[in-house]
C-alpha cells in the first residue's frame, strides 16, 4: 500500500464509530465517547511490527567461535489474526546453529525482538513461523534454523467453534531440515520442559 492510500487517524476513528452503530450501540453515550480513539491507538500499538525491520534487529552481532545450537525457549508473543483481527497469544522457540566460518552470534534479546516484530502485524501463525526462520537464515547465514510457535487463537476460542485449542507450527531450514539427527536434537531440546 502506498502512503497516499493510507487512511488518516480521523478516517480510522470514523470507521470505529460506524462499527459501533452497526452493533446497535450509541457512539455518543458516555462510556463510548473515547472508544474510537482508544481502538485506533490500540490497533496502532498492536501492529507496530510493520515499522520494524528484521535486518536492523539482527544487525548487531558478536564474534564467537560457537558452532552448536543456540536455542531460546519461552519467548512470549501476541499477534493478531488477519482473518478476524482478533489476538492470538503464545510462546516461541527459536534456534540457530552459527556457521563457524562466519564466527558470529546475535544477542539473546534480538531473537525475542524478531519474534515480536513479526507478531505485531496482522498474521497467520504459519506465515509468522516461516518469516522468523527466513529472517534468521537470511541475516545470520547460520548452518541451520528452527522455529516453533505454540499459540491459542481468540478467533477460535471466543467465537465460531468456541474451542480453546492450541496450534503448533514449525519451520526448519538448513541442517535442521536435511539431517534427521540434528532435527531430532532440536526437537528434543525445544520441547524439553524439565
Amino acid at each position: 500500500m502506498n502512503d497516499h492510500d493510507k487512511a488518516t487517524k480521523e478516517e480510522a476513528e470514523a470507521a470505529v464509530i460506524t462499527l459501533l452503530r452497526y452493533l446497535g450501540e450509541d457512539p455518543d453515550r458516555d462510556g463510548l465517547l473515547d472508544t474510537p480513539a482508544r481502538v485506533v491507538k490500540a490497533l496502532k500499538e498492536m501492529t507496530v511490527g510493520y515499522s520494524q525491520k528484521p535486518k536492523e534487529i539482527l544487525s548487531k552481532q558478536f564474534k564467537a567461535s560457537y558452532d552448536e545450537m543456540v536455542i531460546v525457549r519461552g519467548i512470549e508473543f501476541w499477534s493478531m489474526c488477519e482473518h478476524h483481527m482478533l489476538p492470538f497469544h503464545g510462546k516461541a522457540v527459536v534456534c540457530y546453529i552459527p556457521d563457524p566460518e562466519i564466527g558470529k552470534v546475535v544477542g539473546l534479546s534480538k531473537l525475542a525482538r524478531l519474534v515480536h516484530c513479526f507478531g505485531r502485524r496482522l498474521q497467520i501463525q504459519e506465515q509468522m513461523t516461516q518469516q522468523i526462520a527466513t529472517a534468521i537464515n537470511e541475516n545470520l547465514k547460520p548452518r541451520g534454523v528452527g522455529v516453533i510457535l505454540e499459540a491459542k487463537h481468540l478467533c477460535m476460542c471466543a467465537r465460531g467453534v468456541s474451542s480453546p485449542s492450541t496450534m503448533v507450527t514449525s519451520c526448519v531450514l538448513g541442517v535442521l531440515r536435511d539431517k534427521p539427527e540434528a532435527r531430532a536434537e532440536f526437537l528434543q531440546l525445544a520441547m524439553n520442559r524439565g
